[in-house]
């Protein structure tokens, strides 16, 4: 059974949650990452890593931030906990620490069987911009964008996720 979404924090994404990571990783991914990698990432300057925790790490999310793009680089929830709202917090705080640091576009790729996280992700008005053939091994990935994050309109559509 999943966790109550009022029992979960996002916070930040410590090392000490790595070994969690890469669990919900090893379980639900066909190429998980590693620690190496996962540490690799934290230690990036232009990277912010959360995590949705209560007890334990249920799900956490990562976006690195170029210029005026932030690139969702991972998210991942706990599957006997989603579709209760982690998925979405955990995006909308990686946005709004992707706008503090400069960003004003959002995009990622997301796997094109993957319908309730591309449901998920229209919401927060991402739209379908290409695609990537083979991409995930078993599956295509479809490029999703959002323009625009840093606009009252677009900050307005966050508040109504909350």
């Amino acid at each position: 059974m999943g966790v109550e979404l009022t029992a979960v924090a996002i916070r930040a994404f410590a090392d000490s949650d790595v070994e969690a990571a890469v669990d919900l990783e090893a379980a639900d991914r066909l190429m998980p990452w590693s620690s190496a990698v996962f540490r690799e990432e934290l230690a990036a300057d232009n990277r912010v890593y959360l995590v949705a925790a209560g007890d334990d790490v249920v799900g956490f999310g990562g976006v690195m931030v170029v210029g005026d793009a932030a690139h969702v680089t991972n998210l991942l929830v706990a599957p006997e906990s989603r579709r209760n709202g982690i998925g979405s917090r955990l995006l909308t705080a990686l946005i709004l620490a992707s706008i503090e640091r400069g960003a004003r576009h959002l995009t990622l790729e997301v796997r094109s069987r993957n319908h309730p996280a591309r449901s998920m992700y229209a919401g927060f008005g991402m739209a379908p911009v290409g695609l990537r053939k083979g991409y995930y091994g078993d599956d295509d990935a479809l490029i999703l964008w959002a323009r625009d994050i840093d606009s009252d309109e677009y900050l307005k559509r966050l508040e109504g996720l909350r």
